[in-house]
């Protein structure tokens, strides 16, 4: 998969990878210390956030030590001529990648979501004579023996996804880094813009923020930030702690190089 592919451009070959499911059993292997460290995506230049790892972050005890920058190139991959497929398999983020060309391409195919661009491969192979074709990386179609009809089918051709390493342990401060927290407000007029001051008082940069339902009450929310700097840095420490004043949960996730490896 990509993750794969991230993991291994942060940290080579001379590892031990244990592949997981899914991403609740990368965070679930990492706290139980039966690895080391976790690879999981957090956004795409194209799709945005990976709601999923962001639910992840709430209960864990993990923390963010690096992040990864990969780019994606999405083929289109079977073991059947192009003009027999009627099934494409891969994973929800890919078919959000590649919108523009499967409405062009193949806009009558069925689109089977699974788990990983890995398994839509070997979907693909397995279901050959039923029509089914797999969109992902070439490493997924050399290592199930498809063959690539269609290269860099993405709709962007700078298609980024944003990785994150999870561990243990934060990163000390290495002169260009990033925070990222998460966290939750009161329900009443005006607590996101109160919050949010925190961050314009102290001149913090806000380079992202997402909100994300709570899942304990209906309709409220939590809210994933990055930040510019270290969470040791004096003036994020203090926008951090007047951010607490204003909100009923904060959360801090990380601090790690913001650094485009």
């Amino acid at each position: 998969t990509w993750t794969h592919q991230a993991a291994i451009k942060k940290f080579g070959h001379s590892v031990e990878y244990a592949p997981q499911p899914n991403f609740s059993d990368v965070f679930d292997q990492v706290a139980r210390r039966r690895a080391d460290y976790g690879v999981v995506p957090i956004e795409n230049s194209t799709e945005g956030a990976v709601s999923h790892t962001l639910d992840l972050f709430v209960d864990s005890p993990l923390h963010i030590c690096a992040q990864i920058l990969l780019r994606i190139e999405n083929n289109l991959m079977a073991a059947i001529p192009r003009e027999q497929i009627k099934t494409l398999y891969s994973h929800p983020q890919v078919f959000g990648q590649c919108r523009n060309w499967i409405l062009k391409n193949f806009p009558e195919a069925d689109l089977v979501e699974v788990s990983s661009t890995t398994k839509a491969a070997k979907l693909a192979q397995e279901y050959a004579d039923h029509g089914a074709a797999a969109l992902g990386g070439a490493l997924a179609a050399e290592l199930n023996g498809l063959t690539i009809l269609e290269q860099s089918i993405q709709d962007r051709a700078t298609n980024t996804t944003r990785f994150l390493v999870i561990g243990e342990k934060t990163c000390p401060p290495t002169g260009n880094d990033r925070t990222s927290i998460l966290f939750s407000i009161q329900d009443k007029p005006g607590a996101l813009v109160s919050a949010l001051k925190s961050f314009d008082q102290f001149e913090i940069n806000m380079s992202k923020i997402e909100s994300r339902p709570s899942k304990q009450k209906d309709w409220e929310y939590i809210f994933y930030v990055d930040l510019g700097g270290h969470c040791e840095d004096p003036k994020v420490a203090d926008a951090l702690t007047e951010l607490r004043h204003h909100c009923s949960l904060v959360k801090l996730l990380g601090s790690y190089p913001d650094a485009a490896e």
